[in-house]
């Protein structure tokens, strides 16, 4: 009897030991859980500070892909980490400029994008002006990479905010006025172009003002900018074009022996120049000789096979 008795005691001392065994055990996988992911989150953020200056680093020295690939890491280690979306975008931005393949450079803008726009969300409010001005040049890069130009406005708008908050940029006024030309605002592209103009004179700049004086037929306004381009300048494209926007702007004015001259200028120097001869046919048009005009129609299309100037014209006067 005693046998049997001690048996079952044994027995049921077991099976009351065995489950705290069990939560003992549960307690300290538990408890090297918690050890785990508190010493992984103290790794994470004590790497924050030389993640920063690596940053900080690789920024100086312009390594731009190093950015990039580093900003990846920090950002699958710590989703939404400000600091890492910030320098991405960046990176991302001038990355795009790099490129020589247009797919390559958009895919490039489009994670500027998205970078600057989740790094603008948590910002510290100091650092926010900045932020909205590279996203306002992000756009507009992102709407001449497109083909379907919808970014200019959201180029306008970063960029005015960013003016709206105090930051100055020499590049801002430039960039504003160019996407201002882009969605047809043409006072309001030449008052930011004449803002552009008071920090840079650059040959393009002042080609862009020019331009936009004409499209709004402002056109003795427009003449000086393109005089002080022929006049200065040593790029011989940039002064082939204003020769051709002086022709234009000369035929408007019916100043048609000018016009002639600065299209036969042209001609001399580039035979193959479409909108020279096509400008030399409407001259020729209005003094009523419609076969020199219709020769130097057929030459623009022989130069450029779709010109739609002289395609309308030779279709219209057949």
């Amino acid at each position: 009897m005693k046998n049997r008795y001690d048996t079952r005691t044994a027995t049921v001392k077991r099976k009351i030991k065995l489950p705290r065994v069990a939560v003992i055990l549960t307690a300290l996988v538990l408890f090297g859980f918690a050890v785990f992911f508190v010493i992984r989150f103290i790794a994470k953020h004590a790497s924050q500070p030389s993640a920063a200056a690596e940053l900080e680093t690789l920024w100086a020295a312009k390594d731009y892909e190093s950015i990039y690939t580093l900003t990846e890491t920090l950002l699958h280690d710590v989703p939404f980490q400000n600091l890492a979306l910030t320098y991405r975008g960046y990176a991302a931005f001038f990355l795009a400029l790099a490129q020589t393949d247009p797919q390559q450079a958009q895919s490039y803008m489009d994670t500027a994008v998205n970078s600057l726009r989740l790094s603008l969300i948590s910002a510290k409010k100091n650092l926010k002006p900045q932020i909205e001005y590279m996203l306002g040049k992000t756009y507009f890069h992102k709407n001449i990479l497109s083909a379907y130009h919808y970014y200019a406005d959201l180029a306008v708008h970063y960029l005015t905010e960013a003016l709206a908050s105090g930051y100055t940029a020499d590049d801002i006024y430039e960039y504003l006025g160019l996407s201002y030309a882009d969605l047809g605002m043409t006072n309001e592209s030449i008052a930011a172009f004449t803002e552009a103009l008071s920090v840079n004179s650059s040959e393009t700049l002042l080609l862009a003002i020019a331009r936009q004086y004409y499209k709004n037929g402002q056109t003795e306004a427009a003449k000086p900018y393109l005089y002080r381009i022929k006049n200065m300048s040593t790029d011989e494209v940039f002064i082939l074009t204003c020769a051709q926007l002086l022709g234009d702007i000369y035929i408007s004015e019916n100043n048609f022996a000018d016009a002639k001259a600065e299209f036969e200028m042209i001609l001399k120097k580039d035979p193959n120049a479409a909108d020279a001869y096509y400008g030399l046919g409407l001259i020729y048009e209005q003094e009523g000789d419609l076969i020199k005009a219709r020769a130097h129609w057929r030459k623009a299309l022989k130069a450029q096979v779709n010109h739609p100037g002289a395609l309308h014209k030779i279709d219209s006067k057949k």
